[in-house]
């Protein structure tokens, strides 16, 4: 969109002459032929840079006429753009530290007296993830880090905020929590995965790759093993155990709505005290609050049932109203709200037993994998077959129908993940869960969610996810980024990196085009093809 009000007057100048004063090409010394003058809008006010321009005009130079800018215009502005640096970190600084929208960065600008639009400041919000990815990767750096570490500890997963579309997948170092590679793909295969383990063992150069960790997908399985052959593959024991205990998982929700549709009378209980406020209407307004927290607490698996978690909390809170009851109260409604809790858990008392039972062996497992006498691999694997080898006989001796198919898939798992379970054990440093890749993901969504309101990644997490997890990522590991850390080094890198992210937005646009006219985007298509069908 076209500018609507003239452009700001500069309020003091800045000259900025070259430090360059030979060809890089044939070595001449180059004349100063003119001054390109622009405003440029920074948080302090308007400046107006005085730019050098220097000539090489030697007849058999390949650089004869070709204007040479002064260095030092680029730890002032980008090329073509009207801002500073100093206002990209600000704006980088204020949506990653601060978790603020683009309209409440705009607003902070326009008080700080920066004339801008809404559109502008997402825009420079993307020069800013830019720019904070070239610096992370660029290679001097990345291999001084490396130098000082001297290995390598690979992390590698996918993230897929749109169903059907790229899925985003991230290569991150464990060791300092740096994102080496973050690169949208259409497929997940083998084929498309071990080039990017092979690009990123050819970015660390000469420093060895020790370990990987993953969440045990087959086609990472290959990848890693057709790239990075003989580097142990770390299965991730939380996504083991989760998988491992799902049907549990099943049997368990299952109870727990069996459970909650008899505690639905609580709600009559409530509305029995609505409007008074003596003590006995307080405590019963107390004891179903806390029946709520308990109905609404929703674990994940593997650990922590939500349904046996629920079962003990209710049955805490039955106790301690047995125990008011004791004590000699006598509240109608705390006898009627222990009734409704005392007939919801004796109707259910047969689905639970037996289910704790068989929890108790993945809380085993865990217990065995988090290795707390610190033993080796070989250690670690003998007790873990140990208690397999009793979960068999267990099995067959107790139990059947859906708690017995739960060890039995329980077991299957176990054999499927088996051989990338122990890695850790021997090699130092390396993590036995990916969890701190799943958390950057869900750091990733958190900023989506306090940002725009989304409860998913948006699609451009995807599109533009090259640049912005490692800018995400920086905002925790790293110091702030100043405008003298953003300048980048080669123009032509970030030129590169622009008009590679540009390609991958096209298929987006042309998406939302057919979206809007399915019939204008056929014809169109019809017609560009046109001159090359036969007559």
């Amino acid at each position: 969109m076209a500018r609507t009000t003239a452009r700001p007057v500069a309020t003091r100048e800045v000259k900025v002459d070259s430090e360059r004063r030979r060809c890089e090409a044939c070595g001449t010394r180059t004349r100063a032929d003119w001054r390109s003058r622009r405003c440029v809008t920074t948080l302090a006010g308007c400046v107006g840079l005085s730019v050098q321009v220097r000539v090489c005009h030697r007849e058999e130079c390949l650089l004869k006429g070709v204007p040479l800018r002064a260095e030092g215009e680029g730890r002032w502005v980008l090329p073509e753009h009207e801002f500073g640096l100093d206002v990209l970190a600000f704006i980088g600084a204020q949506r990653y530290r601060e978790h603020r929208s683009v309209p409440e960065i705009h607003a902070l600008l326009r008080q700080k007296g920066v004339a801008v639009s809404e559109r502008t400041c997402t825009n420079l919000l993307e020069r800013y993830d830019e720019l904070v990815s070239l610096q992370l990767l660029d290679a001097g750096r990345l291999h001084a880090t490396l130098k000082r570490q001297g290995r390598a500890v690979l992390a590698i997963d996918g993230l897929a905020p749109d169903v059907g579309h790229e899925v985003l997948w991230v290569v991150r170092k464990c060791l300092s929590g740096q994102v080496l590679l973050a690169r949208p793909l259409l497929a997940g295969g083998e084929q498309e995965l071990a080039p990017l383990l092979e690009e990123v063992k050819r970015a660390l150069g000469q420093v060895p790759i020790v370990g990987v960790v993953s969440d045990g997908q087959r086609s990472i399985r290959n990848a890693v093993a057709h790239a990075l052959p003989g580097v142990p593959h770390q299965l991730c024991h939380f996504h083991y155990l989760r998988e491992a205990a799902r049907p549990l998982y099943e049997v368990d929700r299952h109870a727990k709505k069996e459970l909650k549709k008899r505690v639905r009378e609580v709600r009559k209980v409530e509305r029995a005290v609505e409007g008074r406020d003596d003590a006995s209407a307080r405590a019963t307004r107390a004891y179903a609050a806390a029946v709520r927290s308990a109905l609404t607490d929703d674990r994940r698996p593997p650990l922590n049932p939500s349904g046996l978690l629920l079962r003990r909390r209710l049955g805490a809170i039955e106790k301690s109203l047995e125990r008011v009851e004791e004590g000699g109260a006598c509240v109608p409604e705390l006898s009627r709200l222990r009734a409704v809790l005392r007939k919801a858990r004796s109707t259910t008392a047969s689905m639970w037993p037996a289910l704790a039972r068989a929890y108790r062996w993945v809380e085993r497992t865990a217990a065995i994998l988090q290795n707390e006498p610190g033993l080796d691999a070989a250690g670690v694997r003998r007790r873990l077959s140990a208690l397999l080898a009793a979960l068999v006989r267990w099995t067959r001796r107790r139990h059947r129908g859906v708690l017995r198919q739960a060890p039995a898939h329980f077991l299957l798992e176990t054999r499927r993940y088996w051989k990338g379970l122990f890695h850790c054990y021997d090699v130092p440093q390396l993590p036995r869960t990916d969890n701190a890749l799943e958390h950057l993901f869900g750091s990733c969504r958190y900023h989506e969610r306090r940002a725009s309101g989304r409860v998913r990644g948006s699609a451009g997490l995807v599109v533009r996810g090259a640049v912005r997890l490692p800018a995400i990522a920086a905002a925790h590991l790293l110091p702030e980024f100043d405008a003298t850390h953003l300048a980048p080094a080669d123009l032509n890198d970030w030129r590169q990196l622009r008009a590679q992210l540009e390609t991958r937005r096209v298929p987006r646009i042309m998406g939302r085009r057919f979206r809007a006219d399915p019939d204008a985007y056929l014809r169109d298509i019809e017609e560009a093809l046109r001159p090359y069908l036969p007559e």
